[in-house]
């Protein structure tokens, strides 16, 4: 499987598509309160750094970053295509963004899921994520956790 990730406005039909499936995907699970995902309006006027993975030339994934100054890096709508998890593609994503915070002096990543995520859980812990307190924007939530990883 040949893996591609290139940055992406969010607004392309693929970006978009991507978000609509993890829109879709968790929409059954969290109320709105807990739904701290940003739509591709606020992507785009937050300036995260977004980009589209492909496999083979498809595309399978999404993830963006959001820098706070150099303090840290928060992982944005991270999302693999069902079909494509467990064989490396959000691994790969992770280090993109590691990668390109790093680049840019930034040595901490930082990210809030929702519990019911239980692969993206799974591979964040694998990568190095740990829990913390809730950061930023974010609030104590039972349905919520934020993770952070040293990068660099």
């Amino acid at each position: 499987m040949r893996i591609e990730i290139v940055s992406e406005r969010p607004d392309t039909v693929a970006a978009s598509r991507l978000i609509a499936e993890l829109e879709a995907v968790l929409d059954p699970h969290y109320p709105p309160a807990s739904r701290h995902g940003y739509s591709v309006e606020k992507l785009l006027r937050e300036g995260v750094a977004f980009f589209v993975a492909r496999c083979d030339g498809a595309e399978s994934g999404c993830c963006g970053i959001q820098y706070a100054g150099t303090e840290y890096g928060e992982v944005k709508r991270m999302y693999v295509r069902p079909a494509l998890r467990g064989r490396g593609l959000g691994r790969r994503m992770l280090e993109h963004l590691a990668a390109h915070a790093s680049e840019r002096g930034v040595r901490v990543l930082r990210l809030e899921t929702g519990i019911h995520q239980r692969e993206a859980i799974r591979l964040y812990e694998r990568f190095g994520f740990v829990t913390i307190p809730p950061f930023g924007p974010y609030r104590e939530d039972p349905l919520s956790r934020c993770y952070q990883m040293p990068i660099g």
